[in-house]
């Protein structure tokens, strides 16, 4: 009898293109535990907090992707961890990845197909696997079910419900409609909780995304925005809703081209008229509408910066339908303080978009979003210095030009802190190597000359950091020419501190964290529901007077800190200065850089604030700061028990 290749995985290219049925995850979990790479947990386990919790444990142990058979209360499976590693993400588009690199290639270089044409040959049948086909049905149609009857996946104690983590949510142009202008993208659904009644979910999507496009146009409309939400099928599809594509160029094409086959749609209207195309090989599909009319409460939601994201008001999702696979199977994934699986999407994003860089903003060589920084947090570039070659004091200017170009390309406009160098200065720098980045730019930084702020500004809408939501500002740090001094690597010797600061220690060259007072919050605030203004705070005034008291006292010493640019003041630099992971961290997430940033011998000159001592930064947690994300003990406790009685991940928990 012969294979059914509706359901292989890796079929043939040429079954793969005559067929309808082109994917399964199921077959693709399948071939994963026959390669090795994926382990199944028959034990019971809760969808409440524990599968989470093994998920974090197996991540952080670089183990395999994980198939939960039995999940309480619910009669399907999940399975978690596919991203878990670059090298299994690899092996999910092995038959793929590299045409999908020399595609890009071409659209960097036309003419190199003709320098070698041999190279590129696969380019065609790429480009044609990027037209999404329409078919009559699907296997998502298996089954009609309810949204209660989805798995309740809860990460982080104070979540405030379920929520879909792995979603592909579709919608497309009220005033454009088809494939062309549609967009995919990955924002988080709260499946209940909250205010929400039976059939509604809740829509998070933040600033500077294409839903927000297509909702905006609906609203002038005066009509609702029809929204589809997939939730398994091709990785591909997962893959291709993160990543930052330019606007217009459609995500279902580039999935296409990383599943090696066309994305089949199939077109069923709901009793609302919702029409949009349904993703025919995913697992699941939730189908509604988003109408006219106030928002509600959605969150908290422990996020990737390493705490909650609280509750605000997002766009309601009417669910009309709910459809499932007959042999689906759900995929989650977890966030959390990074890295994280999400992690894996951001190096393989570097890896397929980091050579398009230069061809967008000329002279920019590299751009790296620091992942242990929480990624929008901090962003480091490698620019070109070309103004004025013949300048005997060489100063960042052409840099300022490009930075400017950074911040206002798509997402990385939400940047906070942007440190960009100078190529010349340095031709093996590399913005991936983030201590000797770092260390480039404290040897060369000139305090007075090379801050450059944006005040009032939009920053991340999960950072809060800031004085609101999606509010806060911005800082570029662009420096050039020789060292002008050599960073300390001890604690100098004659050094002391102000009462109040203790225990300082060096992180990295030239970099002393500090421990500084803690703040109290003000009492009676609920941080895991609320986000209080920052002007009202009494609690802001002291503490940084309490800062300008401590940049005031080193004045008068300079010479112990000449070889420390950089002073960090945290609530615990034994944790701080443990790695370089928790100093970025803890540096660049807790910090809003107009108002936290200090400097000894600090002026303003024509608006321009500089400083001729060390740069200090108030990294301590604030009272508007969301709460950082600590696991449930109980739970803790039953997933050490699970590791105690051995079975398939005793040696990854």
């Amino acid at each position: 009898m012969g294979r059914d290749l509706r359901y292989e995985p890796y079929a043939t290219t040429r079954s793969i293109e005559a067929l309808h049925h082109m994917f399964s995850l199921h077959r693709l979990l399948l071939d994963l535990e026959r390669a090795g790479r994926l382990v199944r947990l028959d034990e019971e386990i809760d969808a409440h907090l524990e599968a989470a919790e093994i998920q974090r444990r197996v991540y952080a142990s670089g183990g395999p992707a994980v198939w939960f058979t039995r999940v309480k209360d619910c009669r399907f499976g999940m399975v978690s961890n596919l991203f878990g590693t670059v090298e299994r993400a690899r092996y999910l588009f092995r038959q793929t990845y590299e045409n999908v690199r020399r595609a890009i290639e071409l659209k960097i270089d036309p003419a190199a197909f003709f320098r070698n044409p041999t190279r590129y040959l696969s380019a065609p049948l790429t480009g044609w696997r990027m037209q999404p086909k329409y078919v009559r049905s699907g296997a998502v149609f298996g089954q009609r079910i309810q949204l209660s009857d989805l798995p309740r996946l809860q990460s982080w104690p104070r979540d405030g419900g379920p929520f879909i983590t792995l979603p592909q949510v579709y919608t497309e142009d009220p005033n454009n409609p088809g494939w062309q202008q549609s967009n995919l993208g990955m924002y988080r659904v709260q499946l209940a909780g909250n205010q929400y009644s039976a059939n509604e979910v809740g829509l998070h999507y933040q600033i500077h995304r294409g839903i927000g496009v297509h909702h905006s146009a609906a609203i002038a409309r005066g009509e609702p925005l029809r929204v589809n939400v997939f939730v398994g099928g091709h990785p591909a599809m997962s893959l291709a809703a993160v990543m930052p594509l330019p606007e217009g160029m459609s995500e279902l094409g580039f999935a296409g081209a990383l599943a090696g086959h066309r994305i089949p749609l199939a077109r069923r209207a709901t009793p609302s008229g919702n029409n949009l195309p349904v993703y025919a090989d995913a697992d699941f599909c939730l189908r509604g509408v988003i109408r006219p009319g106030p928002a509600l409460p959605e969150g908290p939601f422990g996020d990737h910066l390493g705490y909650y994201s609280l509750a605000h008001e997002f766009p309601v999702l009417e669910v009309e339908e709910v459809w499932a696979r007959t042999d689906a199977v759900w995929p989650f994934t977890i966030v959390g303080r990074p890295p994280q699986e999400d992690t894996t999407f951001g190096q393989l994003i570097h890896e397929l978009t980091g050579p398009v860089i230069p061809t967008v903003i000329a002279g920019v060589k590299q751009v790296h979003a620091v992942d242990a920084a929480g990624v929008h947090p901090l962003l480091l570039a490698i620019g070109s210095e070309r103004y004025m070659p013949f300048h005997a004091q060489p100063q960042p200017q052409e840099l300022l030009t490009q930075a400017s170009a950074i911040l206002g390309q798509g997402q990385m406009s939400l940047a906070k802190y942007l440190l960009i160098a100078n190529s010349g200065d340095d031709p093996q720098l590399d913005t991936h190597d983030e201590a000797a980045f770092l260390q480039h730019i404290l040897a060369r930084v000139d305090w007075w000359r090379d801050l450059h702020f944006q005040t009032c500004t939009t920053i991340d809408t999960l950072d809060y950091s800031g004085e609101g939501l999606n509010r806060g500002s911005k800082l570029v740090i662009a420096a050039v020419g020789p060292p002008r001094r050599k960073l300390g690597r001890e604690m100098p010797a004659d050094f002391s501190l102000p009462a109040g600061f203790s225990n300082p220690k060096v992180a990295l060259p030239g970099v002393l964290v500090v421990n500084g007072s803690r703040i109290e919050p003000q009492p009676g605030f609920d941080s895991s529901r609320t986000l209080p203004t920052l002007a009202a705070s009494a609690t802001n005034a002291a503490y940084q007077m309490e800062m300008e008291a401590f940049v005031t006292s080193l004045a008068p010493r300079p010479a112990p800190l000449a070889a420390f640019p950089l002073l960090v003041i945290v609530d615990d630099s034994d944790f701080t200065a443990a790695s370089l992971a928790n100093f970025l961290w803890v540096t660049f997430t807790r910090s809003n850089p107009a108002a936290d940033i200090y400097g000894v011998g600090g002026t303003t000159q024509q608006k321009h604030w500089g400083c001729s001592g060390p740069l200090v930064i108030d990294a301590r947690i604030k009272p508007h700061h969301a709460p950082a994300l600590v696991e449930d003990p109980a739970v803790t406790r039953k997933i050490d028990a699970l590791a105690a009685r051995g079975g398939p991940l005793a040696r990854w928990l």
